[in-house]
């Protein structure tokens, strides 16, 4: 007897032990579900940059006049790069087919022409990319978006045929959630996840590559320091400055770091976040010569002497998110003598010092060590050529450039003796 109740002792402490596991089981996966969920991000989340220059104008105002901040906008008259100038509005694939960029009342459209009637209109709703480069433009198709056929080549002032696009007439090519990751600051998907093409809320996308793209959708954070003016330490937002070395190179590598496989919905990555919980890494590595300049920077950069050597550098290091720096050489270089210098421990300072002097040489390390080279990923055809225009680009594979150094001292030599 004794020992039956023993049995039944032991069995019922054993159940409760089940019992229990179960129990916390189910309690540690509810709240791994809560914090999932949590950590969803939608459109109600964002305020939008323009509240954000109320408490940061000068930030704001220097911020809005870089091209991340314009790399997506409404289109107008404004905002579109290209010529709708008669004789300057056309892009012929042949003597049969052409497209023309029309502005009407309702807005500025690309019409397809063949032998001179009329087949398609769809109009620019997005323009996407500063122009810096080149620009592409979306239309909206219902809640879907296309890239418009032609694209306005900015080094050759004209309209070209769009990058991905065949040289011949066609409306069907679909803007996906993931250009929109690297081309926005949010779009609310509102497709199935297996629809293609995807489809959009018009009314909810943040165009361009804002404030909140690198500090986090801040509705709650204007509306704490709206109701609280008082509070000096800000609240409810991101503050990258924070940040490790690894949170800062992901925050950029989202979007320069070539075509990451997305294993999470897009927009759900968020500064501070590790890449590899929303993307898929690839480990194995690429071949540094099949890197292209556009797109993947942090490839070139991580494969740089400077970048291996270094336990800090970033790229904010040398770039300020907040200015327009495009095209400003000489302030680059400086920021590269900001380490290649005596004064810097174990820093390498440039061979080449002294036969054209620290002067010029802290003016020119870009040119050199960081030479311009065209990009596959954005060429286009021009009307009328047979192999696509490249754009060109600095790259961000730092190393000597033996043949860039004798153009610059080709270059230097004829100034002098002018």
């Amino acid at each position: 007897m004794k020992g039956i109740l023993k049995y039944q002792s032991s069995l019922i402490t054993l159940l409760f032990i089940v019992s229990c596991m179960l129990f916390f089981t189910k309690c540690i996966n509810n709240e791994k579900n809560k914090s999932a969920t949590a950590t969803v991000t939608a459109y109600s989340d964002y305020a939008g940059s323009a509240s954000c220059a109320s408490c940061h104008k000068a930030i704001a105002e220097s911020h809005a006049n870089t091209a991340h901040f314009h790399t997506s906008e409404l289109a107008s008259a404004k905002n579109i790069k290209g010529s709708f100038d008669t004789g300057k509005n056309t892009f012929a694939y042949n003597t049969m087919e052409m497209i023309a960029m029309e502005k009407a009342d309702s807005g500025f459209y690309q019409v397809a022409y063949v032998n001179g009637a009329e087949k398609k209109r769809e109009r620019f709703d997005i323009t996407i990319g500063s122009g810096t480069k080149g620009q592409s433009y979306a239309s909206w198709v219902g809640n879907k978006l296309v890239q418009l056929p032609i694209t306005y080549f900015t080094s050759a002032g004209e309209w070209s045929n769009s990058p991905g696009y065949p040289n011949k007439i066609a409306f069907n090519r679909p803007v996906t959630s993931r250009c929109l990751e690297c081309h926005a600051t949010y779009a609310e998907k509102i497709s199935a996840p297996e629809k293609e093409p995807e489809e959009f809320d018009q009314r909810r996308i943040v165009l361009g590559v804002d404030c909140e793209k690198c500090h986090g959708p801040a509705a709650e954070h204007v509306k704490y320091q709206t109701q609280n003016p008082n509070e000096k330490i800000a609240k409810f937002i991101i503050n990258p400055a924070s940040f490790s070395r690894q949170q800062n190179l992901d925050m950029c590598a989202l979007c320069h770091g070539g075509r990451l496989q997305k294993t999470k919905p897009s927009f759900q990555f968020k500064a501070g976040d590790k890449l590899p919980d929303y993307f898929a890494i690839d480990t194995v590595g690429r071949d540094i010569n099949s890197i292209d300049v556009h797109g993947n920077q942090f490839g070139l950069l991580a494969a740089s002497k400077c970048f291996k050597m270094s336990t800090t550098l970033t790229c904010n290091t040398c770039h300020d998110p907040h200015k327009n720096e495009k095209g400003n050489d000489s302030l680059f270089s400086q920021r590269c003598m900001s380490c290649h210098n005596d004064s810097h421990k174990d820093a390498v300072t440039c061979k080449m010092t002294n036969d054209l002097g620290s002067k010029t040489i802290s003016t020119h390390c870009t040119a050199c060590h960081m030479p311009e080279q065209p990009s596959m990923a954005i060429a286009v055809l021009l009307q009328g050529k047979n192999t696509p225009a490249a754009a060109l680009m600095h790259t961000h594979l730092i190393k000597n450039y033996p043949e860039e150094t004798q153009k610059i001292l080709a270059l230097l030599k004829e100034k002098s003796t002018h």
